[in-house]
């Protein structure tokens, strides 16, 4: 046993608890709590798992679990940006590259280069696994947004349209989850919940 590694690698679980604390915008569903990062992860997780059948290529579903898990990790220091924010965009910024290097560099070095990999593949978002990761990052908030009457496209003020943009990723990795969704947002339109605009 590499005494050197295990301490490296609790260092690391110790310092990836904080993701329970990052606060995102997105409220539980039916509820009006907010959601943190490590649930959204963890739900993700479960999601793709459930819903790989609809994937419309092959995917390796323990890469795409790994995908979900660790993708919202780097906000420990990047912190959480809001998908709809008209201030900062939503893209790979520099200070979560720095981010990714530091909370990864922790790990040993074969267990780093891995993690750090498998961000920057699903940040890349290119590959089956990553179109079908993303897919369920988009999908997760759009369920919680229309059982919740709207949730933070009323809070603030997000159009048809800006949703319907940022939604459409979930198309890359199923057709029949975007199908879904879709009909969702068009729904949410006709209630009254999400604004056409």
């Amino acid at each position: 046993m590499n005494t050197e590694d295990l301490l490296n690698q609790i260092a690391f679980i110790k310092e990836i608890d904080k993701v329970k604390y990052i606060q995102r915008k997105t409220k539980l569903f039916n509820s009006d709590r907010n959601e943190n990062d490590a649930e959204h992860s963890w739900h993700l997780a479960l999601m793709a798992i459930v819903l790989a059948e609809h994937s419309d290529e092959p995917i390796d579903i323990l890469k795409v679990v790994k995908m979900v898990l660790i993708h919202d990790i780097v906000e420990i220091d990047a912190g959480d940006v809001f998908m709809y924010d008209t201030q900062k965009n939503h893209d790979n910024t520099d200070e979560e590259r720095l981010a990714a290097n530091r909370i990864f560099g922790l790990l040993p070095e074969k267990q780093a280069d891995e993690m750090i990999s498998i961000w920057e593949e699903f940040e890349a978002g290119e590959t089956n696994e990553a179109k079908f990761a993303k897919s369920m990052d988009r999908l997760e908030p759009l369920l919680q947004n229309t059982s919740n009457n709207g949730g933070v496209w009323k809070e603030f003020d997000v159009s048809y349209k800006k949703v319907y943009e940022k939604k459409s990723v979930i198309k890359e990795g199923s057709k029949t989850l975007w199908n879904y969704a879709e009909g969702l947002i068009n729904e949410s339109v006709a209630k009254g919940i999400l604004k056409n605009e």
